[in-house]
């Protein structure tokens, strides 16, 4: 899987599949222990994982952490991806870079490298982290606020679920919407951890 997950970023680089890689400082691949058995994915890099290279490390990801640390699951075991690989903004007047949503076209050209970084990975637990994903995974009816915490039959992987992203914490209108996003992420959380400790050890073979 190593082998792999590094020629796939290395080939990832030179995406031009579509017109955010004209844009984009760089591509953020996916990040995280080849044997990971629960894999993340989110919806795009935003403006520091742009600059950076790397995925949730931006306010959103210090959210993550906080979230992860309180689910008790721990972030360096954990592989965190993106459907989409650039990150897709405008510019206000101020010349800052806002994030945007992708759209349909982006996420399709994406899809074949996320589908190959699973496919390298084979987790055992996959989490959708907000509704771009969700629905990228799932299709276009899947509904983030009915539907988040609930274990999914998907071919992904064999333990699916979504859970609200965490920049959903930090867009929140109030900050009574905000804690009560933040804890729902955080029982979700919750819930795989408890799912990943209720599985059978992996096997010797898987590498390290």
């Amino acid at each position: 899987a190593g082998r792999e997950l590094a020629a796939l970023a290395h080939a990832a680089r030179g995406c031009s599949g579509c017109e955010l890689s004209l844009h984009a400082s760089q591509t953020v691949f996916g990040r995280g222990p080849r044997n990971a058995r629960v894999v993340l994915v989110g919806e795009q890099p935003g403006d520091v994982e742009d600059r950076q290279g790397l995925p949730f490390v931006g306010p959103a990801g210090e959210v993550l952490d906080r979230a992860l640390a309180e689910a008790g699951l721990d972030r360096s075991r954990l592989y965190v991806t993106n459907v989409v690989k650039h990150f897709k903004f405008v510019l206000d007047r101020g010349k800052r870079r806002i994030h945007q949503t992708p759209g349909a076209v982006e996420i399709a050209a994406c899809q074949p490298w996320l589908e190959a970084e699973i496919e390298a990975l084979r987790p055992v637990i996959l989490v959708c982290l907000g509704a771009t994903a969700a629905r990228a995974l799932f299709g276009s009816e899947f509904r983030i606020l009915q539907q988040h915490g609930i274990w999914l039959k998907s071919r992904w992987a064999p333990h699916v679920m979504a859970t609200f992203h965490p920049s959903a914490v930090l867009r929140a209108g109030d900050p009574e919407g905000s804690e009560r996003t933040y804890r729902f992420l955080v029982e979700d959380l919750r819930r795989v951890r408890e799912r990943l400790d209720s599985l059978p050890a992996p096997a010797q073979s898987r590498e390290a």
